[in-house]
């Protein structure tokens, strides 16, 4: 059976999983909306560990593995990796390219949280685009700093730190408005690639704002990998 497991999180597997059939599976971790619209079976949740992936590749009969995760999804890719293994079932993975600085930007590279705390020591007004990270340290706010954290879940905050709880797309404009209504001095991202939340690097290169770029963790190789969905779907066609 060629039955299909994708395992998404980014706009790239959604694509993919709109081109699948009946019978193939679009699994999210169920953290942000479920996706409507699609021909194939949703699944929300996780698989309790690289075994519990491995048995359910089994139970469905699934024929192709897809990791179509986030960049910085490291954890979930390498279990991708273990239970294709123990599945003996090939894992095909979508990995978009990260961005790359241009004329006019202002990036530093930080491998972590030590790393991007020293950093930021010389800023007073972050903007911070990593995710639900940052909620975890905001009892840790330098006295000198305030920041806002946009993320996708919804958080009160406190009185040195704003949350914004929003997802992308992010369009070119919107960026711009909420850097002239904040005035971050410095931006912090994750060098996530794709077009989605590009448009506030624009805007730091237009401001002439620095950017805290956290480095992309490595990932575990793959039987093949591509760069978008289309390349895998010819492949597997």
């Amino acid at each position: 059976m060629r039955r299909i497991l994708v395992l998404g999180g980014t706009g790239e597997g959604l694509a993919l999983a709109r081109q699948l059939g009946l019978a193939d599976i679009y699994s999210v971790a169920g953290l942000g909306r479920e996706p409507a619209g699609l021909s194939c079976q949703l699944r929300s949740g996780g698989y309790q560990g690289p075994d519990g992936l491995a048995r359910f590749l089994l139970e469905q009969q699934v024929g192709l593995l897809v990791d179509a995760t986030h960049p910085y999804a490291a954890r979930i890719s390498a279990h991708a990796r273990l239970a294709s293994r123990q599945a003996e079932i090939p894992l095909w993975a979508i990995r978009r390219p990260g961005w790359q600085p241009g004329p006019g930007d202002d990036w530093h590279e930080v491998a972590g949280w030590d790393e991007l705390m020293e950093a930021l020591a010389p800023f007073r007004r972050p903007l911070f685009t990593l995710g639900r990270e940052p909620l975890q340290h905001l009892a840790e706010i330098p006295v000198h700093q305030y920041w806002t954290v946009r993320c996708l879940e919804s958080h009160p905050g406190t009185e040195r730190a704003t949350v914004l709880a929003d997802r992308g797309p992010f369009g070119l404009e919107a960026e711009r408005t909420l850097f002239a209504r904040l005035h971050p001095d410095v931006l912090v991202s994750k060098n996530s690639g794709g077009h989605a939340t590009e448009a506030k690097l624009e805007v730091a290169r237009e401001l002439g704002r620095p950017v805290l770029m956290l480095r992309r963790p490595e990932l575990p190789g793959a039987d093949r990998i591509f760069t978008d969905a289309a390349g895998l779907l010819e492949a597997w066609s």
